[in-house]
């Protein structure tokens, strides 16, 4: 997915500062950010905040629907670049058509992970099928580290079996989990699940002492870690304990995305579609993909790949702010 915004914010981040490195356990409430036009669909947007820019290498979490597509017109979004990061689509109900300059075509479907990595440059389009009514998902995006941010593009499928952890339904997705392990290839150590509570009940997981973890809630209302979150928060967790529990509270079924993984720890720059680590080089990339979109650029030199024949149309990138991006935090000069 497209961050659509018009005049995107600057993200800048060490992942998990000193600064920041004391922070407790965190509700964090979302953001309202229409994707398009009048009809858009809205997304809720947990991560990244001021609060917290990063979970791990999870940088950008974007929750939404259940939405009417009859009424917002579903996923609408053309052909748009990406940088330094992989793009993690999961989705609880509808259809999500997939292109991308690698050649890859393929289908985001309920209970499938579709994992795109775009490395040192790729676009992809996403528009929600003519045969999705509703739609309700979940776009989520991990920075690469830098030894590997350059690395080739490209995209993979996995259909994560479902099973029974303490009375809960557990998809992994990606890493492991209560003896679940995804095979996709991923650049940091990381952790993704959907977790399903029935009414009433917890469920306690072993996890890594070296994680940060987030969980997102889709449905319901979740208590953990001594706080308790409704659908469409999500509580942060500092690393440091080798459990965690889950409890539906309120007397109905809850559902959760739990994320996790080792702080980051280097200065990233976020900006649009891109990440990066300098002003200039998001200047670079946004100047490569304007000259690409227009056809300035030569066949043996672009940066994005080739376009599908069945794009008619891009997305132009925002205007550069007036003021010089930077890293922020105690390392940074």
């Amino acid at each position: 997915m497209s961050n659509l915004e018009t005049a995107p914010p600057e993200v800048a981040s060490l992942g998990t500062p000193a600064g920041e490195a004391a922070r407790g356990v965190q509700v964090l409430q979302p953001r309202a950010v229409p994707l398009g036009g009048p009809r858009a669909m809205t997304v809720r947007r947990t991560l990244p905040q001021r609060a917290l820019s990063l979970i791990g290498a999870w940088c950008f979490a974007d929750h939404y629907g259940p939405e009417d597509v009859s009424v917002t017109g579903g996923m609408q979004v053309p052909g748009h670049p990406h940088t330094g990061l992989q793009t993690v689509s999961w989705l609880f109900r509808g259809e999500v058509e997939h292109r991308d300059t690698t050649g890859a075509h393929a289908y985001v479907r309920p209970g499938q992970l579709n994992l795109m990595t775009a490395g040192a440059g790729i676009a992809h389009s996403e528009y929600s099928t003519p045969a999705t009514a509703v739609l309700h998902g979940a776009q989520l995006w991990v920075a690469l580290p830098d030894r590997h941010r350059f690395t080739a593009p490209g995209l993979e499928h996995y259909e994560p079996p479902p099973h029974d952890h303490d009375g809960a339904r557990v998809l992994v997705f990606i890493g492991s989990l209560a003896g679940s392990a995804s095979p996709v290839r991923t650049f940091s150590p990381l952790l993704g699940a959907e977790i399903t509570l029935r009414a009433g009940r917890s469920a306690e997981f072993d996890v890594r002492p070296a994680f940060e973890h987030g969980v997102l809630v889709d449905t319901g209302r979740v208590t953990t870690a001594g706080v308790t979150a409704a659908a469409g928060q999500l509580v942060y967790r500092p690393a440091g304990a080798a459990t965690l529990t889950l409890q539906a509270s309120g007397g109905q079924q809850a559902r959760v995305l739990l994320l996790g993984g080792e702080p980051l720890g280097e200065q990233i720059i976020m900006w649009w579609n891109f990440i990066g680590r300098s002003h200039d080089e998001i200047a670079t990339y946004r100047a490569q993909w304007q000259a690409e979109r227009t056809q300035i650029a030569t066949s043996g030199a672009r940066r994005y790949g080739m376009f599908p024949s069945r794009w008619h149309h891009t997305l132009a990138a925002p205007e550069l702010p007036h003021t010089r991006l930077r890293p922020r935090g105690p390392a940074a000069t």
